[in-house]
């Protein structure tokens, strides 16, 4: 019955998956589809979703992940990165670092950071000089590790990139149907896929869960319905209670 709801869960076609990952584009996917495929990134990974390591941006008309601080410094953590030297200088209005790092393995990578620093002086210019620091280690970072994504210190540099809201403030709520409530203390202990308690998951996660669970009872089986109905009850239950307690 598990696998029967998983497969319902996710309700990514071959076809549409086949679209995202050789072409890349994440927009394809409907938001349910989105976090599923947020939370498998950051699972093959060992990264922890709760801390939200990735986010969207809209890219040469594709919304793509890109890398945040979380995900960086988990992934030196998780598979032993260490910057083992970093190389400065300046070229014309352009200061550049190179940071090389390297593993456990014996695996070495190198990356530069480069930002412009003409006509910045004091404070402007010490910051400039420590995030071109900074990019180099989280490019490194990302190279090491096999991840062709960019790291949120190049947005800036890209006018072109758009961040993209997981759920727009303005988007209704779809009608689900009548569930017998489920106390708080109840609900929050209730665990998702991943062993995670509805209780401590951020409350953009559970509005994600609750739109994927009314869209698939629609489609569920008789057999399927009563697990997917009190899962429901759950994140309705700690929807509101989050609701409330942040007015």
């Amino acid at each position: 019955m598990e696998t029967a709801i998983t497969e319902r869960q996710s309700g990514i076609s071959a076809a549409t998956l086949e679209s995202v990952l050789i072409g890349g584009d994440l927009s394809k996917l409907s938001q349910a589809q989105r976090v599923e495929y947020y939370s498998t990134t950051c699972k093959s990974l060992g990264l922890n979703p709760l801390t939200k390591p990735f986010d969207y941006i809209t890219l040469n008309g594709k919304m793509v992940l890109y890398a945040k601080r979380d995900a960086t410094d988990q992934l030196r953590r998780l598979y032993g990165v260490s910057i083992i030297r970093l190389e400065r200088e300046r070229i014309d209005d352009v200061y550049v670092v190179t940071a090389f790092a390297s593993m456990a393995d014996g695996r070495q990578d190198s990356s530069i950071g480069a930002v412009n620093i003409k006509g910045l002086q004091g404070d402007a210019l010490a910051n400039a000089l420590m995030k071109a620091e900074t990019k180099s280690k989280r490019r490194v970072t990302l190279s090491i590790c096999g991840l062709g994504m960019l790291d949120e210190t190049e947005m800036e540099t890209i006018p072109s990139a758009v961040q993209v809201q997981a759920i727009p403030d303005d988007e209704p709520e779809p009608e689900g149907p009548a569930v017998t409530p489920l106390v708080y203390q109840v609900a929050k202990s209730v665990k998702n896929r991943d062993g995670v308690e509805y209780g401590d998951l951020p409350l953009v996660t559970l509005k994600h869960m609750r739109r994927s669970l009314i869209t698939h009872l629609d489609k569920a089986t008789a057999e399927e319905r009563p697990e997917l109905e009190y899962k429901l009850a759950a994140a309705e239950s700690v929807i509101a209670y989050l609701t409330r307690t942040a007015e």
